[in-house]
């Protein structure tokens, strides 16, 4: 059983989970010290949401794979393009079936949606329509008749969820109440987790327009404009952090958060060399945070993928743990 239930966590990501825990728990801090503060109902909402994001992820993978089977990176790279290589190899070697698949992203929907039944009797309607917003959102994202990920939207559909109604749910759940504060936060950290989605669709800029995925940087299909976009998804979330300062939402000390810059500036140059030479080179960094597996991401060759990759997702674990950490030194 453990064997299994390991096997789908791998299958279906785990390794992504901060992009919607580590956005959780910082919700859940800024959450301990209003009144009515539950730890136990906001940690509930918080493995709510993990929950959610492991079956949304499953979701994906079953909907990308019946539209398109998913070894189409392979023969693109094999025939000459820089494809990233490697979705769904549990499903594409024949390890596991669609209908499993299918059966097992339900069941963490499932859990997930029950968890979030029991908050809703516990917290009110609000926690409702959050819900239902994320559970629509989320399904569309790959799912028909929408498949807003195949239109252009998938990077906004990430901000929302992972951003304000991931945040907005757990805050609620933890303390039965609202605040402009959390809206200042979590819209960038929305859009920092939306930055890992975008980078994902640059660097599978090719292989998602042959087979006719219309991500944004396929709709863009323009070099200047989605280097202008990216831009706008890795600096805009400081300076909302610095408007909120400024209209006295949040506290002066929220400006270590500018503590992660340099990481967001070397993202963006990162991306704008892999823009005018895919080919070009560039050495990992100890600066650029944690990167499992690195020297096996070398010999697989997908290091040039992964640490853009890499950095993208410690963007957003390093803006989150210090807010985490400003939040905690200002109010103790």
């Amino acid at each position: 059983m453990l064997k299994t239930i390991n096997v789908w966590l791998r299958n279906a990501r785990a390794h992504a989970l901060p992009q919607s825990m580590l956005p959780s728990a910082l919700a859940l801090c800024l959450a301990a010290f209003q009144p009515g503060f539950s730890l136990a109902l906001g940690l509930l909402g918080m493995l709510g949401v993990m929950l959610g994001h492991l079956g949304l992820n499953l979701m994906d993978d079953y909907f990308d794979y019946r539209k398109e089977k998913t070894d189409y990176r392979e023969t693109m790279a094999h025939e000459g393009f820089r494809a990233r290589i490697g979705k769904c190899h549990y499903l594409t070697d024949g390890s596991t079936t669609l209908k499993q698949l299918g059966l097992v992203a339900l069941g963490f929907c499932t859990a997930a949606l029950l968890i979030g039944v029991l908050l809703i009797i516990m917290r009110g309607t609000v926690l409702l329509w959050i819900a239902l917003a994320a559970v629509v959102l989320g399904f569309s994202y790959s799912g028909v008749p929408l498949r807003l990920s195949y239109h252009g939207l998938g990077e906004l559909t990430i901000c929302i969820i992972f951003g304000p109604l991931n945040m907005l749910g757990v805050y609620f759940a933890a303390c039965s109440t609202y605040t402009p504060l959390i809206l200042f936060v979590s819209i960038p950290v929305g859009l920092l987790v939306a930055g890992i989605v975008y980078v994902h669709s640059i660097l599978d800029f090719e292989p998602d327009k042959k087979i006719n995925k219309r991500t944004m940087a396929v709709l863009l299909d323009n070099r200047t404009a989605m280097l202008a976009v990216l831009s706008f998804v890795l600096f805009a979330p400081f300076l909302i952090i610095a408007l909120a300062i400024g209209f006295q939402v949040l506290s002066l000390h929220y400006l270590a958060v500018f503590l992660t810059l340099p990481l967001a500036t070397a993202l963006f140059y990162l991306m704008l060399a892999y823009v005018r030479d895919p080919n070009r080179a560039f050495a990992r960094r100890l600066w650029m945070g944690p990167m499992a597996r690195w020297e096996q991401l070398k010999k697989g060759g997908i290091d040039w993928f992964m640490l853009r990759w890499y950095l993208a997702r410690n963007l957003l674990s390093a803006f989150c743990f210090i807010a985490i950490l400003t939040t905690f030194a200002v109010q103790l």
